[in-house]
């Protein structure tokens, strides 16, 4: 409530403080929330290595959100010499879990071949699982993958359909391209073939992505 500002003034350093007090009593969303405190620096000075220590002991309580915070730590060299088969593991357990983030990151690894090997159909496997479970990012890197036929055989309709989901599901930036990317492969298309796609991507929202083929 207080790192939310909800019913009190925002205060960083007063939420770390209960924070910590949960943590040391082995609560392992309050472990979470200390270590991604120190990742933002908030209520206390940014500490990678610190982070890393707290994401570390709630990740080994099987918190899929500090696995997959632990997980981009090791990807992107914070605080743990960089290590993206250590990544992979880490993003494998909370994908595991069946948690959005952690299938879509796990999808990332394979399409860049980052402690993996780079393979593009398992990549498109783990953006549909995560996508399914609602992911915008994964919604819009399956579009990607369609319009430019990796790991899939190129099907602007498809293409279309997941930036359609991806741009209604997002906010800000994410959405504007998910949006420009939509309508760049929508002028390939023929307007018989962009009715197809609206309706598909209605199918697919109103089934909460089980009919999205």
């Amino acid at each position: 409530m207080y790192a939310e500002g909800k019913g009190v003034p925002q205060d960083f350093q007063e939420a770390v403080k209960w924070y910590r007090l949960a943590a040391a009593q082995g609560n392992t969303p309050a472990q979470y929330s200390l270590g991604l405190a120190y990742e933002k620096g908030h209520g206390v000075l940014q500490d990678y290595q610190e982070a890393v220590k707290w994401y570390s002991i709630a990740a080994s309580r099987e918190d899929e959100w500090a696995q997959t915070r632990l997980g981009s730590m090791y990807a992107e060299g914070k605080g743990v010499p960089q290590d993206f088969q250590e990544a992979v593991k880490w993003y494998r357990l909370a994908a595991a879990q069946g948690y959005a983030p952690a299938e879509y990151s796990l999808g990332l690894a394979y399409y860049k071949g980052q402690g993996v090997p780079q393979d593009y159909q398992e990549a498109v496997k783990w953006y549909r699982i995560a996508a399914a479970d609602g992911n915008e990012s994964a919604q819009a890197n399956l579009g990607v993958m369609y319009s430019k036929g990796r790991g899939v055989r190129q099907d602007f309709v498809r293409g279309y359909m997941w930036f359609n989901l991806a741009a209604a599901a997002s906010n800000g930036n994410s959405g504007a391209t998910a949006t420009k990317k939509r309508d760049r492969i929508a002028s390939k298309m023929t307007a018989e073939q962009i009715e197809t796609a609206q309706q598909m991507a209605r199918r697919c929202q109103e089934s909460k992505f089980k009919n999205c083929d």
